[in-house]
């Protein structure tokens, strides 16, 4: 199948009531018969930096649990930030254009990608939506461009000056080796998101100062892996938006730069231009050529030489918010790399039709995706797992919880609860949950899975199909950042649903005051029946993942404090209290624990607090427990979980 994302306009206006039998598609002038069609129309919520102070501090604490209840209905986008075509005193420049994207166009629904070119790959993040994860991958970003062409060939000529050179750039396969790099790192991307991403719109946001090397022939192939990425763009639906983030500029530095030359250096006048101001002119509407070129062609558009990102910005998001996808099924399903001209219209007077050109037919066989741990898993399965957005097929929340593990590694609980309604509750019935964590450069760190027979009696099937179901295991990991996928897979009788979860997990022996994952359980919701617990923790104390709760219940709270400044005695203040969305401390309460518990070994402090919500009206809030050391340095650390309360 073939499919096209098509925005119909009329004076520039998206038309939203379109049917099916106002459209045609040909393919190499053919007409094809239509397949699906369907009408993806997303809101566009404007978010500005300038929003309220209150706002900002409620967007600032993030939710702890995740949850596809709700299938995906944002916008899919990766920004790649070309660290190879940036110099190092412009990079300022594209965390700031980067940042703005994040900051005031992307929606709250939306999910993105940052991708470093070169940096390492621990410097990019995954698909998510939390925009501080975002926002700190960009800021690891620092341009490593080779300097300027024009400016390279000035200082070269001016060191052989009156030797009768004429100028070369002397970075010339350095340029080339990048252009190879940046542009293979945009095709792998395209056809990630086509093998795992289907039926929807993607879109790469290329910040990039552009190209210094042509994509014309006699490049060593830079025109050929160019044709490669409008290829992997055209058959993944993927448009790609290129950003100059230099914006309206007229090259002053390198303007400068180019002081010292005079007429006569060199009877051939012509061979100096490259190395003039109109050089650089030149050398900059080539680059500025080279971004147009891989925008135009997988249709998006590019941003050069314009300071309007905030134009620029909305448009890319107009463009990925209302459109129609088509689909078909070629007439010339061969292998054959050749380019398929494809041809959408609309009968219906007026309007005009922004869609692909066509598609390129890949050469051979498609490699096989990795399927890592693929013993475990039904097939089902392994589509969700490569699949990078959430899979609604069977509801799941999840939540995790880091706590101190072993001397390298920390031990994270991970609870999955799923409703009732999802599972089939008969005899023979089988559940699987498939936990993977992944590093941030794509390894898995920890994977398991656990099977459950549902052969229940009658009493706890009713309760599972009033209160859902939950289950809880433990995943060593090392610190650092992950990508936690839960998947769960009714086995029996078909059915996944996955979900996504960004987890960091601390270094707990580093800090002199560290602390672990909260753990939330209420009176109400621990009712919930279980089909396998966390033995680390108290019989009693039942992990949640529910955040709403009746103000008739009662919370329970718990963390572990680890101490890691023994040697000196002192104390630890915990502190836990519940604020309002006006800022209001609705709750609150205090202990100390005197460092003497310990024994002069490293160790923690088990804190369990009750909050009753008898008094609490219904509204948001925000649940933080603080723990201080009182030595000199007066270490400090927090967490917090949002709840409503109804």
């Amino acid at each position: 199948m073939r499919g096209y994302a098509g925005r119909p306009a009329a004076q520039g206006r998206f038309v939203r009531d379109l049917t099916q039998d106002d459209f045609t598609i040909s393919e190499d002038g053919k007409p094809q018969a239509l397949g699906t069609f369907s009408l993806v129309d997303i809101p566009v919520r404007r978010t500005t930096s300038a929003s309220p102070a209150g706002t900002q501090a409620r967007e600032a604490v993030e939710p702890d649990v995740a949850t596809n209840e709700r299938p995906f209905d944002g916008r899919l986008y990766v920004m790649v930030l070309d660290d190879l075509h940036v110099v190092p005193s412009r990079t300022a420049y594209v965390t700031r254009a980067a940042r703005r994207f994040i900051d005031e166009h992307l929606g709250p629904d939306d999910l993105m990608a940052v991708v470093h070119v070169r940096a390492r790959a621990e410097y990019s993040q995954e698909l998510t939506s939390n925009k501080r994860l975002l926002r700190a991958a960009v800021e690891q970003f620092i341009g490593h461009a080779d300097p300027s062409k024009t400016v390279a060939m000035y200082e070269q000529y001016m060191v052989n000056r009156g030797q009768g050179s004429v100028p070369t750039d002397p970075y010339a396969d350095s340029r080339m080796n990048d252009s190879l790099t940046t542009l293979r790192q945009l095709e792998v991307i395209a056809e990630s998101l086509g093998s795992s991403v289907r039926g929807r719109k993607k879109s790469i946001l290329f910040i990039s100062e552009g190209f210094s090397v042509g994509f014309t022939g006699g490049q060593g192939g830079l025109s050929e892996r160019a044709r490669d990425v409008v290829r992997a763009a055209s058959r993944s639906n993927v448009n790609i938006y290129a950003i100059d983030p230099r914006g309206l500029t007229d090259l002053g530095d390198d303007n400068i730069r180019l002081n010292g030359l005079k007429a006569g250096d060199n009877p051939e006048q012509s061979a100096l231009r490259a190395i003039t101001p109109t050089g650089l002119r030149d050398q900059q509407r080539g680059q500025g050529d080279s971004l147009r070129a891989i925008a135009d062609e997988t249709g998006g558009f590019a941003v050069v030489n314009t300071s309007d990102f905030a134009g620029a910005f909305d448009r890319v998001v107009e463009e990925n918010s209302s459109y129609y996808v088509l689909s078909y099924s070629p007439p010339n399903p061969k292998r054959d790399g050749k380019f398929h001209d494809v041809k959408v219209r609309v009968t219906r007077p007026g309007l005009t039709v922004q869609a692909r050109p066509g598609y390129t037919a890949p050469k051979s066989t498609p490699r096989a995706a990795e399927q890592k741990f693929a013993e475990t898993l039904s097939p089902d399965a392994r589509r969700a797992l490569d699949n990078p957005l959430p899979i609604t097929g069977l509801a799941i929340q999840v939540f995790a919880a880091p706590f101190r593990g072993t001397a390298t590694h920390a031990s994270v609980l991970v609870g999955a609860e799923m409703r009732g309604k999802d599972l089939r509750l008969t005899p023979g019935s089988q559940l699987q949950l498939s936990y993977f964590a992944a590093d941030t450069k794509g390894d898995v760190r920890g994977a398991k899975s656990d099977a459950f027979e549902l052969n229940v009696t009658a009493d706890t099937k009713a309760a599972i199909e009033a209160a859902g179901v939950r289950a809880m295991t433990r995943l060593d990991l090392p610190p650092g950042r992950y990508q936690l996928r839960v998947i769960a897979d009714r086995l029996d009788a078909g059915g996944v649903g996955s979900v996504s979860y960004d987890l960091d997990v601390p270094d707990f022996s580093k800090a002199p005051l560290a602390m672990s994952g909260l753990v939330l359980t209420s009176a109400a919701a621990s009712r919930q029946p279980n089909l396998s617990i966390d033995k680390s923790l108290s019989s009693t104390l039942v992990p949640v993942a529910v955040r709403v709760f009746p103000t008739s219940d009662a919370l329970t709270v718990f963390a572990e404090i680890y101490d890691n400044q023994v040697s000196q005695s002192h104390r630890v203040d915990i502190t836990l209290a519940v604020t309002s969305e006006a800022g209001i401390v609705v709750f609150r309460s205090q202990e100390t624990r005197e460092s003497s518990e310990l024994s002069g070994q490293t160790g923690f402090y088990g804190f369990l607090a009750d909050v009753a919500l008898a008094n609490v009206t219904a509204g948001s809030y925000v649940l933080k427990v603080e723990a201080r050391s009182s030595l000199g340095d007066r270490a400090v650390v927090s967490r917090q979980i949002p709840f409503t309360t109804r």
